[in-house]
């Protein structure tokens, strides 16, 4: 890929203070409490651009996007946003923990030329088109990229990281915690280390990990500017051979089904699954039989099983393991073994296309399925909806491996929608590419 470096924008904290009060999670991620709780942090809150709130009493002269816009102008006129000096590749160090364990990511950000989906650039799951129109409309009003598209490539010889770890030695940029995660911003500033990455990517081929919408839009929007930068994307590039690298699972909960019966669904799931029932006969049972279920889906997880876990309000959890791989051959034919082989494949063509009815087009367009990531507090917070019935049924996904993400992409194949959360997210505001 060609890569090249740039001068970024950047909250000046001369003018506002603490920088993390700036900073927001990616769009796509921010409900509508964090919003609210992001403009309170600070009325130079990137969110006030990137997810910005909407009026019923909004036009075409005013709405959030002209309001975006305005917010961005006046942050650059006034000096809150102030470009770098000096064009540069940003060291993005990032460090955190897992199930008590610290891990750091280490990725950088350059300015890239954007290329069609090919060999060179891959993405690996299917997208919403809601998101793309909305991310298209803010690069047109504002002219910039805000948000990171979150590319993985694949160098054994760890040339960056060596590169990364040479300018972290140095004065950070910006250094601030954010959702329990440090998160540090460097320059890399030698010409030679800047020629070292840019030759080590001119080979590369890229995975989208995350940002699928904003590369895309990104894409659209190159092809109808008639600025030559439009061209060059803010993009943030991470090795897939280092140990920061996590994928979460990312969790499907399920309502507005006109008939369940989670009796009749378990029967009839058994037909493809060998189905374990873990019951409980009390409510502070409830919550050692749900770790027990967890344990289990991990455990065939670890023995490279298909499995997942299913609560459905009757006092059972239950775990579901493939009986035969030979399943997926039947009911999908134009698929690779790879894909075929995915639990999130296996879920939505076995159980909720085959034996709910919810297919491709009710996951599109009838809010049938909700995705919520995968963290402790959150699997809580799902069990409830289905206690209260607000929601009928809840399936809980092992993570997505590495591995079989390449290899369906390798295949020019995507992943079915919201089928990895890599952890953490790559957040918004750190650097701002002005077009």
């Amino acid at each position: 890929m060609e890569i090249k470096p740039f001068k970024g924008f950047r909250f000046d904290p001369k003018m506002v203070g603490d920088v993390s009060n700036c900073i927001a999670p990616p769009f796509d991620v921010i409900g509508p409490a964090e919003q609210q709780q992001l403009y309170e942090k600070s009325e130079y809150n990137i969110a006030r651009i990137t997810k910005g709130k909407t009026s019923p009493s909004d036009n075409e002269q005013n709405n959030q996007y002209t309001r975006a816009a305005n917010y961005l102008n006046r942050w650059i006129k006034s000096g809150v946003l102030k470009q770098d000096a000096k064009e540069v590749i940003y060291a993005y160090v990032q460090d955190f923990q897992l199930a008590e364990t610290t891990y750091r990511r280490l990725s950088f950000i350059a300015l890239t030329k954007l290329e069609e989906f090919g060999d060179k650039v891959r993405p690996h799951e299917e997208v919403f088109e809601k998101p793309m129109t909305d991310r298209l409309n803010l690069k047109r009003a504002t002219a910039a990229r805000f948000g990171l598209v979150f590319m993985l490539y694949e160098d054994k010889q760890k040339i960056a990281e060596k590169i990364i770890e040479k300018a972290a030695a140095q004065k950070p940029l910006a250094d601030f915690t954010f959702e329990d995660i440090r998160q540090r911003l460097f320059a890399i500033n030698n010409g030679d280390d800047i020629d070292v990455i840019v030759k080590m990517m001119s080979g590369k081929s890229c995975i989208i990990a995350d940002g699928h919408h904003r590369y895309m839009t990104g894409l659209t929007y190159s092809k109808e500017s008639s600025n030559p930068a439009a061209k060059y994307q803010m993009l943030s590039f991470a090795n897939i051979y280092q140990n920061g690298i996590k994928l979460s699972a990312t969790h499907r909960i399920i309502g507005n089904l006109k008939i369940f019966n989670i009796d009749k669904f378990v029967t009839d799931l058994k037909e493809n699954f060998n189905v374990t029932e873990l019951s409980f006969g009390s409510a502070g049972a409830k919550a050692g039989t749900k770790q027990k279920m967890i344990t289990q889906i991990q455990t065939e997880y670890d023995n490279d099983r298909n499995a997942f876990g299913i609560y459905g309000g009757n006092s059972a959890f239950y775990v579901a393991v493939l009986k035969d791989k030979r399943a997926m051959d039947l009911a999908v034919s134009d698929k690779s073994d790879a894909w075929k082989s995915l639990d999130v494949s296996i879920l939505h063509k076995l159980v909720l296309e085959k034996l709910l009815g919810i297919d491709e087009q009710k996951i599109i367009k009838d809010g049938y399925v909700e995705y919520v990531k995968g963290i402790p507090d959150a699997i809580d917070d799902l069990i409830r909806l289905v206690d209260s019935g607000q929601k009928q049924v809840l399936f809980l996904l092992n993570p997505a491996k590495m591995q079989r993400l390449q290899m369906v992409t390798a295949a020019g194949e995507r992943m079915p929608h919201k089928s990895t959360y890599f952890y953490p997210k790559m957040y918004t505001g750190l650097v701002i590419q002005k077009i």
